[in-house]
C-alpha cells in the first residue's frame, strides 16, 4: 500500500539513529504517512567498533537484529498506527540511503559527534546525504553529553 507521505530513515544503532528514527514516527503521526527505516552494513569484521571477527552473513544478522529492536522500542512508544517498514542493505550508507529516499518525501538523519567543523557536526553520510539526496533531508541533532564545553 502506498502512503501518501513516506519518510525513509537511517537507523544504525547509534544514539542518533534512534533520534532520528522517533523524530521521523512523530513526523509520520502528524502527516498520516509512512516510515522506511534502513539500516546499511558493509562487512569490515567490526560491530559497534570493535572486532569482533564476524562473517558477512553475521554482520548483516547482527544489523538486522539491532534494526528490529530500535523499532521495536519506537512501536511501543507510539504504538502501530504509523506503517513502519524495515530494510537491510549493503553498501555504503551515503549511496544506500539517498537511493533508498529516491520514491519518498523526506530522508532522516541523525548527526554524528560535536566537532568543531561542519563535517564533524554532521558526520560525513548526514553531509554527502544533504548534498546528494533526492528530497529534502532532515539532520536530527544528538545533544551534547553532560558536562561537555561548547564547541
Amino acid at each position: 500500500m502506498k502512503h501518501s507521505y513516506l519518510i525513509t530513515v537511517g537507523v544504525d544503532g547509534s544514539d542518533g539513529g534512534r533520534r532520528a528514527l522517533d523524530w521521523a514516527v512523530r513526523e509520520a503521526v502528524a502527516r498520516g504517512g509512512a516510515v522506511r527505516a534502513v539500516s546499511v552494513w558493509l562487512w569490515d569484521g567490526y560491530a559497534d567498533g570493535a572486532v569482533v571477527g564476524l562473517t558477512p552473513r553475521e554482520q548483516a544478522a547482527y544489523v538486522t537484529e539491532v534494526l528490529h529492536r530500535d523499532i521495536e522500542d519506537v512501536t511501543r512508544r507510539y504504538g502501530s498506527s504509523v506503517p513502519i517498514t524495515a530494510e537491510v542493505v549493503e553498501g555504503t550508507p551515503a549511496a544506500v540511503l539517498t537511493t533508498a529516499a529516491r520514491d519518498g518525501d523526506l530522508l532522516v538523519l541523525g548527526s554524528h559527534g560535536h566537532g568543531r567543523i561542519r563535517h564533524g557536526l554532521l558526520g560525513s553520510v548526514s553531509e554527502s546525504c544533504i548534498h546528494a539526496g533526492p528530497c529534502p533531508v532532515v539532520v536530527i541533532p544528538v545533544p551534547a553529553p553532560a558536562g561537555a564545553a561548547a564547541a
